[in-house]
């Protein structure tokens, strides 16, 4: 299986992209593991919110096969330990599913659509962080659950 972390907006903050590139590097060893970026939205000023969500869920759509699984990462999705990450990550692959895509939607979250679509939600924290640190710490939280399937040191419980 294939995972996809895709994400609206570059990232743009330089130690959270090295972070990232880190990671990425680490699990090469496990498994295909790929950021994608959604452009944003030009003019984004002019528009309300909705419109901005809709115009991001159009994108994030176009974006998926019908036989990806599809995760969203919000704030009203399920909370996991790195242990039971690790365990569900384990059931997403085996399901015989060619992708899995994770997905960081932008400031004012996702559109009907986007969640229509949704297979499952995710939620890496109560806290609010920055989209871009989001995709540090999930990537960092895939390479954890990857050692711990593998039953390897870098986890220690």
């Amino acid at each position: 299986m294939d995972i996809l972390l895709l994400t609206v907006g570059k990232t743009t903050q330089q130690y959270v992209q090295s972070g990232i590139d880190e990671y990425i590097k680490r699990l090469r060893r496990y498994i295909p593991y790929k950021i994608e970026c959604i452009a944003d939205i030009k003019g984004s000023k002019a528009l309300t919110a909705d419109i901005i969500k809709e115009k991001e869920g159009e994108q994030i759509l176009s974006n998926l096969s019908p036989s990806d699984f599809c995760i969203l990462l919000d704030e009203h999705g399920k909370e996991f330990t790195s242990m039971q990450f690790a365990g569900h990550l384990q059931k997403i692959m085996s399901s015989g599913r060619k992708r899995a895509v994770f997905i960081v939607g932008g400031p004012y979250g996702f559109s009907q659509a986007v969640y229509a679509r949704a297979d499952q939600m995710l939620s890496l924290s109560k806290m609010t962080f920055t989209h871009e640190m989001i995709r540090l710490f999930f990537t960092e939280q895939v390479y954890r659950a990857m050692t711990i399937l593998r039953g390897e040191p870098y986890h220690h419980e």
